[in-house]
C-alpha cells in the first residue's frame, strides 16, 4: 500500500505541475529562510554555554543614584566590591576581578607589537570561567606579580613555535612579565574576548606604590570601572542574596554615600543573559539585543506558516476536482482512514522535495546572509547535530501542520454526493481559505511596517544634526608609549607641524572622541562653598586648548579656552545639561561660578550647546569639558577637502617623527560615529530580506489561489461578456475579491503593528514618530503586489474568447 500511495502522489504531483512547483517552490523558501534565521537564533542564545560552571557564575553590576535619581548604570562597579562581598558572604564561593588595560610590545629591532584586548585579572579567573589552559597551571598562572597569560594566537606571533612558558616580555617599554601561561584562542560567543592577562596583584602594587598613603584599589568603593563575576555555591539564591548586598554597602562605604547624597545598588547579572541584555557602561565588548533575536525568530516562524498556509489553501481549494476521485476510491472500499494516509503520503512527498531544495538555498545563500548579519555561518553547519534536528523538526510539522487538513477534508465527501456530480465548495471552506489569506497578508503587511520603521529611525539617526562636526576628521589612537618628561612638547611640537600644511585646519586632543561614552565618570562635583551632599555625577572629558573649534561646537555663553588665559588649566567648559544639573536655569549664569571638583576649584567659562557625544540612542549627559594641555588621548585631525590618501600619508610620516614605536592607527570619525549603528543596520537589511521573502511566499500562495479560482470562474467570465461586460468591468470582479482581503489584512495587522514599533522604538532616546504613511505605503505596496499577482491568470481568463470559455466544463 505504501508503495501505491507513493505512486499516486508523484503523478499527482506530475498532473498538477503549477500546482506542485508553487507549493515546492514556496515551502522550500520558507523552510530554508527559517533554517538560516535559527542559526542565528541559536548562535546568539550560545553565548558564554561553554562554562561548566556558567550556572552559578553571576556579574556584579551597578546602578550609581544621586538624590534618588538614576545617574549611571554600570556593567561593573567600584574596585571593592568582589572582596568585600566574599568576605561578607559564606553563598559566595569565589570572585573575579578583571581590568581593562593596554598592551605594546617590542619584538624585533624596532617592530612593536599591540595587543588589542588586555585585561588584569585576579588568579581566580582561570579556575572560575572554563577559559582552558593550553599550557601552565590555571590555579597559580596568575597568582603572582609581573605574570602573564597569553593567547595561542599571541603566543605565536611573539615566540613562534618556541615554548613561551618562563620567557618574559617588556609591555609599553616599562615592567618586564614572566609568561605562565597559555590561553585556548577564546570562541566567538563569549561575551568576554581576551588576548592578554595581566596579574591583577601586579595592578594592586601599581596603585598602592602610586598613592602617598599606601591605599590600595581593594578598599575603593567610590573608584568604578572593576567588572566583578561572583561564583555562588551550589542552591544559593541570587534574588535572596542580592536583597542583603545593601548591608555591607552602607556598613562599608554609607559614610562617602551620605556625603555625596550618592548612592550605589549592586545587582547581580546572570553571565549568560550578559550578551543578550546588558547595555551599560563599561561593557566588556559591545553586546547583542535579546529583542531583535526573539523578533527575528518570529518572523522565521512567520514565514514558514505562510508557506504552509499556502499548501493548505490550495490543497482544499483544489478539493472539489479531487472529488470524484475520492467517490470512486470510496464507492471500491477504500476507508477514510487509507484515504488520510494517501493525502499525508502526498505531503510528506512534497515537503520532502521541499525540504531537498531548501539545502541548496542555504547553501548558496550561506554568503549573502553573512554579508547581512554580520555572523560567520559556515558550511560547517551542516556537520551540526542540532541543525539536522531542527530540519527534521520542520519537516515533521510541515507534513502534518499543512497536510492533515486537506486531507481530513478531501477523505470525508460522501461518494453518493459526488458521483451524482452534487458536490460543491462548502461556506466554511471558503471561509477558511479567506482567512488564512488574510492571516498571510496581514503577517506580511506587520513585517513590511516593521521594516519601514526601522530603515526610518536609522535614516533619522543618521541625518539628525549632532551639534558637533565629525566631517573630515581623521581620529588617531592614543599613544601606548609615551615619555612623561617630553610628552607635552611632543605634542605641541607634532600639532604645530601638521598645521603648516594647508590640508589640515585644526588638530586637538582628547580622552574620548565623538561616538564612544566617557569613560571618565565624576561623582562629588558641586558649587564651591555648598556642602559635600550637594555634589552630583558627571561626565568629563579631558580636552586640549583646540577641542572645540575642531569640533565646531556652538558656545551658548562664556568663551573657549584660550592660552592668554594663565588660569584656564584650571578651567571647565560645560554642556548646557551639565549646566542644568547644577543648578543654572540659564546659561549666562553658569559663567564665571567656582566649582569643587574632588577638592580642585575650577571656574566655569563656557557653556556649549547640548551635543551628542555618542548615538541618538542615547539621551544627552551631563558632560564637563576639562582642560588639559597635554591630555594623553585620540588626535582629532580636521582635514580640508582634497586629496585625503596623501594628507593621511603626511600625517602618518609626522607621527612616526614624533612618536616613534607607536603604531599608526587611524580612522575617519564619521565611520567611527556611524559604527555605533551598525547592529541596527544590520537588523534592518536582514529584517528587510525575509519581509521580502514572507511577501514572496504569500504572492505564490495567492497566485495559485487566484488560477484556480480563475479557472472555476472561467464559465461565468464568458456569460458576462456575451451579456456585454467590459474587460475592465470584469477585472474589477475578480479584483474586488482579493482586494478586500488584503484590506481586512491591513485592519488587522495595522494595530498590531503599530504598537509592536511603538515598543521597538522606546529603546532610542531619540526617535521618530510613526506617521500614517509608515502604514499606508506598506499596505498599498501588498495591495499592489497581490492584484499583480492575481493579474495573470484574470487577464488572460478576460481577454478569453467567450465561446470557448462556455465551452470549457
Amino acid at each position: 500500500m505504501l508503495r501505491n500511495y507513493l505512486k499516486i502522489a508523484i503523478r499527482n504531483l506530475l498532473r498538477h505541475k503549477s500546482f506542485s512547483v508553487i507549493n515546492i517552490v514556496g515551502l522550500s523558501v520558507g523552510v530554508a529562510a527559517c533554517l538560516l534565521i535559527l542559526q542565528y537564533v541559536s548562535y546568539e542564545l550560545s553565548f558564554d554555554k561553554l562554562h561548566i560552571k556558567g550556572d552559578r557564575i553571576y556579574r556584579v553590576r551597578q546602578d550609581r543614584y544621586n538624590d534618588g535619581v538614576l545617574s549611571t548604570q554600570w556593567a561593573g562597579g567600584a574596585f571593592a566590591v568582589g572582596n568585600s562581598f566574599k568576605d561578607a558572604f559564606a553563598e559566595i564561593e569565589d570572585y573575579v576581578k578583571l581590568v581593562k588595560s593596554r598592551a605594546m610590545i617590542a619584538t624585533n629591532g624596532d617592530e612593536r607589537l599591540k595587543i588589542e584586548k588586555v585585561y588584569w585579572a585576579t588568579a581566580s579567573f582561570l579556575t572560575v570561567f572554563s577559559y582552558p589552559l593550553v599550557q601552565g597551571n590555571p590555579a597559580t598562572a596568575l597568582a603572582e606579580p609581573n605574570t602573564v597569560v597569553i593567547t595561542e594566537t599571541v603566543s605565536r606571533r611573539l615566540f613562534g613555535n618556541r615554548n613561551p612558558i618562563g620567557k618574559t616580555i617588556q609591555l609599553n617599554e616599562e615592567q618586564v612579565y614572566k609568561v605562565t601561561g597559555v590561553l585556548k584562542d577564546l570562541p566567538a560567543n563569549t561575551h568576554l574576548k581576551v588576548d592578554m592577562l595581566r596579574s591583577y596583584v601586579t595592578f594592586v602594587n601599581q596603585i598602592k606604590a602610586r598613592n602617598k598613603d599606601g591605599s590600595g584599589p581593594e578598599t575603593a568603593w567610590q573608584w568604578d570601572g572593576c567588572l566583578t563575576y561572583l561564583l555562588l555555591r551550589p542552591g544559593t539564591n541570587p534574588n535572596a542574596l542580592e536583597a542583603r548586598f545593601p548591608t555591607v554597602v552602607d556598613k562599608l562605604a554609607g559614610e562617602d554615600h551620605k556625603k555625596y547624597r550618592s548612592a550605589a545598588i549592586y545587582l547581580l547579572q546572570p553571565l549568560r543573559d550578559i550578551h543578550l541584555y546588558s547595555h551599560y557602561m563599561e561593557e566588556a565588548e559591545p553586546n547583542g539585543d535579546g529583542t531583535t533575536v526573539y523578533l527575528l525568530l518570529g518572523v522565521a516562524f512567520f514565514i514558514v506558516i505562510i508557506a504552509w498556509v499556502n499548501y493548505i489553501n490550495l490543497a482544499t481549494a483544489r478539493a472539489i476536482n479531487r472529488a470524484k476521485e475520492v467517490g470512486v476510491r470510496k464507492a471500491v472500499g477504500s476507508q477514510r482512514t487509507q484515504l488520510i494516509r494517501q493525502f499525508m503520503m502526498e505531503s510528506a512527498l512534497l515537503n520532502g522535495l521541499a525540504v531537498i531544495l531548501a539545502l541548496l538555498v542555504v547553501l548558496i545563500a550561506i554568503p549573502v546572509f553573512n554579508n547581512l548579519s554580520g555572523q560567520e555561518l559556515a558550511l560547517s553547519l551542516f556537520g551540526n547535530g542540532s541543525f539536522w534536528l531542527t530540519l527534521a523538526g520542520l519537516y515533521i510539522i510541515g507534513v502534518f501542520f499543512s497536510g492533515l487538513y486537506p486531507a481530513f477534508v478531501l477523505s470525508g465527501f460522501n461518494p453518493i454526493t459526488v458521483l451524482k456530480g452534487r458536490v460543491s465548495a462548502s461556506r466554511q471552506g471558503i471561509l477558511l481559505r479567506k482567512g488564512l489569506v488574510v492571516f498571510q497578508f496581514a503577517a506580511s503587511l506587520f513585517l513590511l511596517v516593521g521594516t519601514f520603521v526601522v530603515f526610518r529611525q536609522i535614516q533619522f539617526m543618521r541625518e539628525q544634526s549632532l551639534g558637533i562636526n565629525i566631517d573630515q576628521t581623521l581620529i588617531i589612537n592614543p599613544p601606548i608609549i609615551k615619555s612623561d618628561s617630553t610628552f607635552l612638547r611632543q605634542m605641541m611640537a607634532f600639532k604645530e607641524e601638521l598645521l603648516r600644511r594647508p590640508a589640515i585646519r585644526h588638530i586637538a586632543a582628547s580622552t574620548v572622541v565623538p561616538g564612544e561614552p566617557s569613560g571618565w565618570n565624576a561623582g562629588g562635583i558641586r558649587l564651591k562653598g555648598t556642602a559635600e551632599s550637594d555634589g552630583k555625577q558627571y561626565r568629563v572629558i579631558g580636552v586640549d586648548y583646540d577641542f572645540l573649534k575642531t569640533y565646531d561646537l556652538k558656545l551658548l555663553a562664556g568663551r573657549d579656552f584660550a592660552r592668554e588665559f594663565g588660569t584656564d588649566p584650571k578651567a571647565v567648559i560645560f554642556n548646557k545639561m551639565a549646566a542644568q544639573h547644577l543648578g543654572f536655569a540659564q546659561p549666562e549664569q553658569a559663567i564665571g561660578k567656582e566649582i569643587d571638583f574632588w577638592g580642585e576649584i575650577f571656574t566655569i567659562v563656557g557653556v556649549t550647546d547640548n551635543f551628542h557625544q555618542q548615538s541618538l540612542r542615547d539621551a544627552y549627559e551631563p558632560l564637563i569639558l576639562r582642560l588639559i594641555p597635554d591630555v594623553r588621548g585620540y588626535f582629532s585631525v580636521k582635514m580640508a577637502s582634497g586629496e585625503i590618501r596623501s594628507t593621511v600619508d603626511q600625517v602618518r610620516a609626522e607621527w612616526n617623527r614624533f612618536f616613534p614605536g607607536n603604531p599608526f592607527e587611524y580612522t575617519f570619525l564619521d565611520d567611527r560615529f556611524n559604527a555605533q549603528y551598525r547592529a541596527d543596520q544590520r537588523f534592518g537589511q536582514v529584517f528587510g530580506l525575509f519581509t521580502g521573502l514572507a511577501i514572496l511566499v504569500a504572492c505564490l500562495g495567492l497566485f495559485g489561489l487566484a488560477s484556480f479560482t480563475t479557472v472555476q470562474r472561467t464559465k461565468e467570465i464568458g456569460i458576462r461578456k456575451v451579456l456585454g461586460a467590459s474587460v475592465p468591468e470584469i477585472l474589477r470582479l475578480l479584483y474586488k475579491e482579493f482586494a478586500l482581503l488584503v484590506l481586512i489584512a491591513f485592519l488587522v495587522a495595522t494595530p498590531i503593528a503599530w504598537y509592536a514599533t511603538g515598543q521597538w522604538l522606546q529603546g532610542y532616546a531619540f526617535r521618530i514618530t510613526p506617521e500614517w504613511d509608515v502604514f499606508v505605503l506598506p499596505f498599498a505596496v501588498v495591495l499592489l503586489i497581490a492584484l499583480l499577482t492575481v493579474s495573470f491568470q484574470t487577464l488572460k481568463a478576460a481577454l478569453m474568447n467567450p465561446v470557448k470559455s462556455l465551452r470549457t466544463e
